[in-house]
């Protein structure tokens, strides 16, 4: 069993500031690419950022300047600091790892989401 938890979501106006946790854990060994990604009401879920295992990352252009992703001390964690937020990235916004399991093989695992929402 593999569970991906985001955290950090929230309410906040134009111009302010959130920043959103996510673990992997459970029966994998390590993790390699993880990222995060967003899904607005009626939309496709979208690539925000990815971070690499060399520390290499890569941003979508609407977040670029504004998002960073970096990777936490404890073991298979990330964070996406994000600041002067719009109304347009209002979303749920999902965390996905990239894992080696314990039996063998690399999977993706999506966590469930967590609501960011903007609006004055």
């Amino acid at each position: 069993q593999v569970q991906v938890v985001e955290s950090g979501g929230g309410s906040v106006q134009p111009g302010g500031s959130l920043r959103l946790s996510c673990t992997a854990s459970g029966r994998i060994f390590s993790t390699d690419v993880m990222g995060w990604y967003r899904q607005a009401p009626g939309k496709q879920r979208n690539l925000v950022a990815l971070l690499f295992p060399g520390g290499g990352t890569n941003y979508t252009d609407s977040v670029k300047g504004r998002f960073t992703i970096s990777r936490g001390t404890a073991k298979n964690t990330i964070y996406l600091q994000m600041n002067s937020l719009k109304p347009e990235d209002t979303a749920v916004y999902y965390c996905n790892a990239r894992a080696l399991r314990a039996t063998g093989g690399w999977s993706d695992y999506w966590g469930q989401g967590t609501q960011v929402t903007v609006s004055s």
